[in-house]
């Protein structure tokens, strides 16, 4: 059954036309008055729902039940991650969310290509929660994660609690600091992955100073988004 993210209240038998980017895919998918869909506002569980009326350019649905179904991976992964290159990171939004993850921070390090700032930022930040709202929609979950917005390196360790299991991904870290050390105590932890040329070493030495500790993905170098997605799909479960 279709599934559309609709950021409104939603409520039994309450009838409304849809946002604009449900309306279009409604309309793309050529559905028709009584067809159902599924609709979830990204608070926890799903809503069953009718369409109402086709419009030239809007949508009319109704409302049914409330079912509150879950999807969400049994430990919450937080990743925060230097940003890679041109659509990698749109690619590595949609995975990560559609892997279970619970929240992304892009990161500029000193090895990042992308520097985002301003309103390009905001833009930036608004189109990845785009994808990540899609991507709930394709895989099922009813929870949305956090996109953050794009931060300094420097000024986002410097916020970062003391408290949590904190894990920083680095090709100096020894074969045996590897994901099943960490399979174990995944609840809550937060994972550090650096842009393409991985993070500096004196970035690296200030993330293990917070508290990170190292992790190792073996002897293969992986890509800057291959090894940020292999952490999250190895302990979101």
């Amino acid at each position: 059954m279709p599934r559309f993210f609709c950021p409104v209240t939603l409520a039994k038998d309450a009838t409304f036309d849809l946002p604009a980017p449900a309306a279009r895919h409604v309309q793309v998918l050529r559905l028709q008055p009584g067809d159902a869909i599924t609709l979830f506002d990204g608070t926890g569980g799903e809503w069953s729902a009718a369409v109402e009326r086709m419009g030239r350019s809007d949508v009319t649905v109704r409302v049914q039940d409330h079912a509150p179904l879950e999807r969400e991976a049994p430990h919450a992964i937080h990743l925060a991650v230097g940003m890679p290159a041109n659509e990698r990171m749109d690619w590595l939004v949609e995975k990560a969310t559609e892997l279970g993850v619970a929240s992304i921070q892009p990161l500029q390090t000193a090895h990042s290509v992308v520097r985002l700032s301003g309103e390009r930022a905001a833009r930036k930040q608004q189109h990845w929660l785009a994808i990540a709202q899609s991507a709930c929609e394709q895989c099922g979950r009813n929870r949305v994660p956090t996109i953050h917005a794009p931060v300094d390196f420097g000024r986002w360790l410097g916020s970062l609690a003391s408290a949590g299991a904190k894990a920083v991904l680095s090709l100096q870290a020894a074969p045996d600091a590897g994901l099943q050390a960490w399979q174990a105590r995944a609840d809550g932890l937060l994972c550090l992955s650096g842009p393409e040329g991985g993070l500096s070493p004196s970035e690296e030495a200030q993330a293990m100073a917070r508290g990170f500790e190292p992790l190792s993905l073996g002897a293969r170098v992986l890509r800057s988004e291959t090894a940020a997605i292999a952490v999250v799909a190895a302990l979101a479960g």
